[in-house]
């Protein structure tokens, strides 16, 4: 009788095996959402912002990117992805010749050495909404974040440092028509890391979602 129920019980256990080891058991993958910009605003939770103990070395970056395969950090990974005529790749991932539109001011760069990455929703701007609570290495995925196209963006680097750490209340790209394009991404990026607005930023995404860009589209998916 025994030796009957052990054979049952290791039936009974290897019958569990797939379903233990199959997709359904392991937690879903994020799934990607698509709304309107009105409604992607309304989704951003309202919080007063904190900077207390930022500082830029908090989020490491740039790390050894996507492919760690390839000699290229996060950088020249952006900057591969984005360039509308390849770059040449030399030893140590150097770029050499290549092109790229930085669509804050709609200039055209052929050097990459001229070109910034910035990150969509800045770093400081990321700890005052959010981002001081998390772990080292989630803040490290967030600086280096290619998981979604609009985190990180190639631009000149005289934009860049313009927007500096500042939100759409107090700046926006000078080019008029990527504006609605960057209020799109802006709410992308927070959404997608689970990030908060203060009340001046809120109401500035409001006027843009109420008005010129009314018709734009918001698509994120959460970060793991």
């Amino acid at each position: 009788m025994i030796k009957n129920l052990a054979r049952t019980f290791g039936a009974l256990s290897l019958a569990l095996v797939p379903f233990l080891s199959s997709p359904a058991a392991h937690a879903a993958a994020p799934v990607a959402e698509v709304t309107t910009l009105a409604d992607a605003v309304g989704l951003v939770p309202v919080t007063e912002e904190n900077r207390t103990g930022y500082t830029r070395s908090k989020f490491k970056h740039w790390n050894s990117g996507d492919d760690k395969s390839d000699g290229c950090h996060t950088r020249n990974e952006v900057l591969l992805a984005e360039a509308v005529v390849a770059p040449t790749v030399g030893a140590g991932c150097k770029l050499s010749g290549g092109t790229w539109v930085s669509y804050y001011d709609g200039q055209e760069v052929t050097s990459a050495g001229s070109l910034d990455i910035d990150h969509m929703v800045p770093l400081a701007e990321a700890w005052d909404s959010g981002a001081s609570s998390w772990t080292p290495a989630r803040r490290e995925a967030y600086a280096n974040d290619q998981g979604s196209d609009v985190s990180l963006v190639a631009v000149t680097a005289r934009t860049n440092r313009s927007k500096s750490d500042q939100d759409p209340a107090d700046w926006m790209p000078p080019a008029p028509e990527a504006q609605c394009r960057y209020v799109g991404e802006w709410v992308a990026t927070k959404l997608r890391w689970g990030l908060t607005a203060d009340d001046r930023e809120l109401e500035a995404l409001k006027v843009y979602s109420e008005g010129p860009c009314e018709d734009t589209i918001v698509r994120y998916t959460p970060a793991a």
